[in-house]
């Protein structure tokens, strides 16, 4: 059979530019109504949040302040200008804290993501964009989320919607008692407070699950499912939780052989991409801190609020609709929500702190509610249609507009955005966020006492010139606040370009000397501000607190208040060296990075050495200054004397907590000393140190947090020591330290290769018809009934068909 040629276009017939606006415009008007009205609902949710965060601060160069955004913001300077030239995505920080690893215990992508934005904006600008990224995005994943998991119009955009009081709602202050929703994650609020990690995660987390879910049902975008769940993880632990066990649900609510084997791949491969930075992070966990946050038990009143108690209400009304009507997104939206509730409730007093499971519980509860309107759109078309088989448009067309309407009233009113002319609804709070943003985003530059500030800044920038860099640990006061943030002077090392590093910083669980800064903090401050649980905190007394300055390297100490002032000019190991304003600046005398031992260290045995027993031994250690001569080690040389340790049965308490460390024993040590040796050309970089000896043999401490990764070049060692440092002894006159890398590290690497490769197979193996019937990989997605206004998108596919009379499809 012969089949004629197609006919051979003539230049002159090449469609023009008008005929190709043209053809647009017949696509424009081909796009249905119920499209538009999504668009315009999104965008105007999109929108309305951005106009509260004063868009206009976003695009000044400004340094952001504000709660611990203030002092996020060394971290992605650091990351771009000392980590990356390395070629690695997690190092050593000298910083803060006597040194810690830098993003080994918190979440590198946002923080990436913000470096690289710097190579083409300012700095500050690159920072503002990312804080807000997730804010801005979660309408958007909201959306994404119904729509690809198989929800009717108009249910992604309703969904999307209930997104925007979410993000403003941060609890209630009236006659009836004060709830705060501003830390946990997740809305404005908290992000504004530095939880922006965890609101991009949230984001990528519900677009993650849509993803899944369309993946479940056709095969496809498996490799797209698992660089999102990968992407989560490297943006924030919790919303990974959330985000895996939504696709549990989902794998749940349709099993089959053919989706268990999807299930698994997707979860498989996200899992192995994201293994650098994982595997680290779990095998290193005995490294890292716990600040022991206190469990909240007040359970109804968090989980059912005064002021959104209607809300939880809707919040039922959609869950039951979708469990009874089988609908699948409303249906893992209620499992969520009573997981996360279950979570909160009977959770443990233990690291993972009960209250970051509110977010979700509250996530779902907006997402409910929205559900909530989609069924009673629908059963409100099928009350009014002729044939309740075919109601009409109308209504399912107007709810969207109707909600967001109806949103904007719930938002703006408490912000007092509402005109004139819109109807008040009765609210006895008031919210803060735009004033919030203002604070954060105008920048410590933008602050009344900002010239108080940067006379700290410039005189330590003028120390460290004059008479040498090092640590400085600084006097506390939450009146420091007036700067931008109490942790305004964590920056010192970002102002100094490193020169000047800060005994106090952000990431409390990131280096395990925390609890030892924030003891001798307690002695050095006359209003210090004692976050970590249980610990034996002393009042001011410098006298003690400049001991403990020596032990931990600290060359500076910057008071203020009258009674550390005097107290410290009264010290013969401190000695003033400038001044600004009611700031006082004192070089600790003997605080030198490397010294040498006078006696061996002896090494613990007789109990398991985990993460909680060292932090009890060290503690008891550390608050006598009379057993400093002697550290304790994990491990050491065979000829370094032994140390028993031993539990007690019982805890002394103190007040109503236990105090860390009351439940170990350590006998007493053994006193042997050694022929010190003497320590000069002291040299330390952003993850290296080095210096000179005259003998060999003689074991030196080495002031530096103590973490695996640290590798030495002539010396033996390093060991680690109480409180968290490190001993080597010396083979050759010349030692370096610097932070390599370990098994560990290459092992997670192994993985995240291994996990790109999986996923290029994959990507490119075909895909057969599935043995539970399900449609092969080929089939393209559910097509949507764009007259329906409820439920879930029916699972079919459109395939192309050949015959005898039609050469190819």
């Amino acid at each position: 059979m012969e089949t004629a040629a197609p006919p051979v276009r003539e230049p002159s017939e090449r469609p023009g530019p008008a005929r190709l606006v043209a053809r647009a415009g017949e696509r424009v008007r081909d796009v249905p109504i119920e499209a538009w009205i999504t668009l315009v609902v999104v965008t105007a949710a999109v929108l309305f949040t951005l106009f509260q965060l004063q868009p206009h601060l976003l695009v000044t160069n400004s340094t952001p302040a504000g709660g611990d955004t203030g002092a996020h913001v060394w971290g992605p300077d650091f990351l771009r200008h000392h980590v990356l030239p390395h070629f690695r995505l997690t190092g050593w920080a000298p910083s803060w804290y006597a040194g810690f690893p830098a993003y080994v215990f918190y979440f590198p992508l946002p923080a990436f993501t913000i470096a690289l934005l710097s190579f083409v904006l300012p700095y500050g600008v690159a920072f503002k964009f990312v804080t807000v990224a997730g804010i801005l995005t979660l309408p958007v994943a909201a959306w994404a989320f119904g729509r690809l998991s198989g929800l009717r119009f108009p249910g992604p955009a309703l969904l999307a919607v209930a997104t925007v009081p979410f993000l403003f709602y941060s609890g209630f202050s009236s006659g009836g008692g004060t709830w705060s929703y501003t830390i946990y994650g997740g809305n404005i609020a908290s992000t504004l407070a530095g939880e922006f990690s965890f609101s991009i995660s949230l984001s990528l987390a519900l677009v993650f699950l849509g993803v899944f879910a369309r993946s479940l049902d056709t095969g496809r975008y498996r490799v797209w499912a698992a660089v999102l769940l990968a992407l989560t993880g490297l943006s924030h632990l919790l919303p990974t939780l959330f985000a895996v066990a939504g696709a549990l649900v989902l794998l749940a609510l349709r099993p089959g052989v053919a989706r268990a084997k999807r299930a698994a791949v997707v979860l498989g491969i996200g899992a192995l991409l994201a293994a650098f930075w994982s595997i680290p992070f779990l095998f290193r966990l005995p490294y890292s801190n716990n600040m022991g946050w206190e469990k909240l038990t007040t359970y109804s009143d968090n989980l059912v609020p005064d002021n959104i108690k209607w809300l939880v209400a809707m919040a039922l009304v959609g869950a039951v609709a979708s469990v009874v009507a089988r609908h699948r997104t409303g249906t893992v939206l209620t499992v969520l929500a009573a997981l996360t509730a279950l979570v909160f409730r009977f959770g443990p007093q233990a690291r993972l702190w009960n209250a970051r499971a509110l977010p979700f519980w509250y996530l779902c509860v907006f997402l409910l509610a929205g559900v909530a309107v989609v069924e009673a759109v629908g059963l409100l078309g099928r009350l009014i249609a002729d044939d309740p088989d075919r109601p009409p448009r109308t209504v399912g067309l107007a709810a969207p507009v109707v909600a967001a309407l109806a949103a904007w009233l719930f938002v703006a009113g408490p912000l007092g955005v509402l005109p004139d002319w819109a109807p008040k609804p009765p609210s006895p709070e008031s919210t803060f966020i735009s004033a919030w943003a203002k604070w954060n985003y105008s920048g410590y530059e933008g602050k009344p006492a900002y010239p108080e500030y940067k006379g700290i800044i410039d005189t330590m920038a003028q120390v460290g010139r004059t008479t040498g860099c090092g640590r400085a640990h600084w006097e506390y006061d939450s009146s420091l606040d007036r700067f931008g943030t109490p942790m305004a002077l964590m920056l010192l090392p970002y102002w100094t370009k490193g020169c000047i590093d800060s005994m106090e910083g952000l990431y409390f669980e990131s280096s395990a000397t925390v609890p030892y800064h924030f003891l001798s903090a307690a002695e050095l401050a006359k209003a210090p501000s004692n976050p970590m649980r249980d610990l034996p905190y002393r009042s001011l007394d410098v006298a003690s607190g400049v001991r403990d300055l020596q032990l931990l390297g600290s060359r500076y100490y910057l008071a203020f208040s009258p009674e550390a002032v005097s107290q410290a000019r009264s010290n013969p190991l401190l000695h003033e060296i400038a001044q600004t304003g009611a700031w006082h600046v004192f070089e600790v005398a003997g605080s030198e990075l490397v010294t040498p031992l006078a006696f061996k260290p002896n090494v613990i045995t007789g109990t398991a050495l985990g993460s909680q027993q060292w932090l009890g031994i060290s503690v008891d250690w550390f608050k006598d200054p009379s057993r400093r001569d002697i550290p304790l080690a994990a491990s050491g040389p065979k000829d370094w004397p032994r140390v028993k340790a031993s539990s007690i049965k019982g805890t002394s308490k103190n007040g109503t907590a236990t105090v860390v460390g009351s439940d170990v024993s350590v006998t007493r040590p053994t006193t042997e000393p050694v022929a010190p040796t003497q320590v000069r050309n002291i040299r330390q970089g952003d993850d290296s140190l080095s210096f000179d000896v005259d003998r060999t043999g003689s074991p030196v401490l080495v002031k530096v947090s103590y973490f695996p990764n640290w590798k030495t070049s002539g010396a033996k060692g390093p060991w680690r020591v109480t409180p968290n440092l490190m001993v080597v002894i010396p083979t050759s006159k010349h030692v370096s330290l610097h932070y390599g890398y370990t098994p560990v590290d290459a092992g997670g690497w192994l993985l995240t290769f291994a996990g790109i490769g999986l996923a290029v197979v994959v990507r490119r193996h075909p895909v057969v018809t599935d043995d539970d019937g399900d449609r092969p990989e080929a089939a393209g997605p559910p097509a949507p009934d764009a007259d329906a206004s409820v439920g879930e998108q029916p699972s079919r596919v459109t395939t192309a068909t050949t015959t005898a009379a039609s050469p190819g499809p």
